[in-house]
Protein backbone atom coordinates (compact mmCIF):
# COMPACT_ATOMS: atom_id res chain seq x y z
CA UNK A 1 0.00 0.00 0.00
CA UNK A 2 1.05 3.13 -1.35
CA UNK A 3 1.32 6.79 0.79
CA UNK A 4 0.19 9.73 -0.81
CA UNK A 5 2.14 12.67 0.35
CA UNK A 6 -0.08 15.37 2.52
CA UNK A 7 -0.67 18.53 0.47
CA UNK A 8 0.34 21.78 1.58
CA UNK A 9 -1.84 24.78 1.01
CA UNK A 10 0.15 28.43 -0.44
CA UNK A 11 -0.53 32.01 0.26
CA UNK A 12 -3.18 31.89 -3.34
CA UNK A 13 -4.94 29.05 -1.57
CA UNK A 14 -3.62 26.56 -4.08
CA UNK A 15 -2.69 22.95 -2.85
CA UNK A 16 0.15 21.30 -3.91
CA UNK A 17 1.63 17.59 -2.69
CA UNK A 18 4.38 17.99 -0.07
CA UNK A 19 8.18 16.83 -1.26
CA UNK A 20 8.90 13.81 -0.39
CA UNK A 21 12.07 12.09 0.80
CA UNK A 22 13.14 11.06 -3.06
CA UNK A 23 12.52 14.90 -4.52
CA UNK A 24 16.25 16.41 -5.36
CA UNK A 25 16.93 19.50 -5.81
CA UNK A 26 18.80 20.42 -9.20
CA UNK A 27 19.11 22.32 -12.05
CA UNK A 28 19.79 19.92 -14.23
CA UNK A 29 16.53 19.28 -16.13
CA UNK A 30 15.89 16.68 -19.39
CA UNK A 31 17.15 18.95 -21.86
CA UNK A 32 20.20 16.73 -22.51
CA UNK A 33 18.74 13.17 -23.68
CA UNK A 34 20.83 10.66 -25.21
CA UNK A 35 18.61 10.87 -28.18
CA UNK A 36 18.69 14.44 -28.56
CA UNK A 37 21.52 16.60 -29.69
CA UNK A 38 24.83 16.20 -28.17
CA UNK A 39 26.41 19.41 -28.50
CA UNK A 40 24.57 22.95 -26.46
CA UNK A 41 24.92 26.79 -28.16
CA UNK A 42 27.17 28.82 -26.57
CA UNK A 43 27.24 32.99 -27.02
CA UNK A 44 30.70 34.46 -26.79
CA UNK A 45 29.71 38.82 -25.94
CA UNK A 46 32.61 40.82 -25.68
CA UNK A 47 32.54 43.57 -22.28
CA UNK A 48 34.49 46.44 -21.63
CA UNK A 49 37.31 46.62 -24.09
CA UNK A 50 38.10 43.17 -24.99
CA UNK A 51 38.48 42.29 -28.56
CA UNK A 52 35.25 41.17 -30.42
CA UNK A 53 35.54 37.45 -31.58
CA UNK A 54 34.26 37.49 -35.37
CA UNK A 55 32.31 34.01 -34.88
CA UNK A 56 30.36 34.55 -31.78
CA UNK A 57 28.49 31.45 -31.65
CA UNK A 58 29.56 28.39 -31.00
CA UNK A 59 28.00 24.46 -30.48
CA UNK A 60 30.27 22.66 -27.62
CA UNK A 61 30.06 19.42 -25.70
CA UNK A 62 28.45 19.53 -22.85
CA UNK A 63 31.11 17.99 -21.05
CA UNK A 64 33.79 20.72 -21.23
CA UNK A 65 34.65 22.89 -18.53
CA UNK A 66 34.96 26.60 -18.15
CA UNK A 67 38.17 26.48 -18.04
CA UNK A 68 38.55 24.95 -21.55
CA UNK A 69 36.86 27.77 -22.95
CA UNK A 70 39.31 30.17 -21.48
CA UNK A 71 42.07 28.47 -22.52
CA UNK A 72 40.23 28.13 -26.52
CA UNK A 73 39.55 31.80 -25.92
CA UNK A 74 43.03 32.93 -25.11
CA UNK A 75 44.44 31.18 -28.54
CA UNK A 76 41.70 32.03 -30.67
CA UNK A 77 42.16 35.50 -29.66
CA UNK A 78 45.87 35.80 -29.34
CA UNK A 79 46.13 36.61 -25.57
CA UNK A 80 49.84 36.46 -24.23
CA UNK A 81 50.22 34.63 -21.24
CA UNK A 82 50.37 37.76 -19.10
CA UNK A 83 46.76 38.81 -20.44
CA UNK A 84 43.71 38.44 -18.12
CA UNK A 85 40.85 37.07 -19.27
CA UNK A 86 37.11 37.13 -17.38
CA UNK A 87 34.20 35.02 -18.61
CA UNK A 88 30.53 35.88 -16.55
CA UNK A 89 27.15 34.08 -16.74
CA UNK A 90 23.87 36.41 -16.92
CA UNK A 91 26.42 39.76 -16.71
CA UNK A 92 26.73 38.99 -13.12
CA UNK A 93 29.01 36.24 -11.67
CA UNK A 94 31.89 34.60 -13.07
CA UNK A 95 31.66 30.70 -12.95
CA UNK A 96 34.57 28.03 -11.22
CA UNK A 97 36.82 26.95 -13.51
CA UNK A 98 35.69 22.86 -13.26
CA UNK A 99 32.36 23.29 -13.77
CA UNK A 100 30.92 22.23 -16.63
CA UNK A 101 29.19 23.85 -19.60
CA UNK A 102 25.86 21.39 -19.47
CA UNK A 103 25.01 22.66 -15.79
CA UNK A 104 25.71 26.22 -16.74
CA UNK A 105 23.28 25.87 -20.03
CA UNK A 106 20.69 23.62 -17.79
CA UNK A 107 20.55 26.64 -15.69
CA UNK A 108 21.24 29.77 -16.88
CA UNK A 109 20.32 29.12 -21.12
CA UNK A 110 17.92 31.63 -22.69
CA UNK A 111 16.76 31.04 -26.59
CA UNK A 112 18.46 27.52 -26.38
CA UNK A 113 21.51 29.49 -25.62
CA UNK A 114 24.18 29.58 -23.03
CA UNK A 115 25.24 33.41 -22.79
CA UNK A 116 28.58 34.31 -21.42
CA UNK A 117 30.15 37.71 -21.70
CA UNK A 118 34.28 38.05 -21.52
CA UNK A 119 36.25 41.07 -20.81
CA UNK A 120 39.85 41.72 -20.00
CA UNK A 121 39.35 43.54 -16.38
CA UNK A 122 37.09 42.74 -13.51
CA UNK A 123 33.25 43.50 -14.75
CA UNK A 124 30.63 42.42 -12.47
CA UNK A 125 30.62 40.12 -9.64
Amino acid sequence: MSETPPESENQSGHSFPAPTHTDELSCRPAKLDADKKTKIDVLLKSAGDAPIMKKKKWAVDPTKKIGWVIEFMRKYLKFEPEDSLFLYVNQSFSPSLDVELGTLYDCFSTDGKLVLHYCRTQAWG
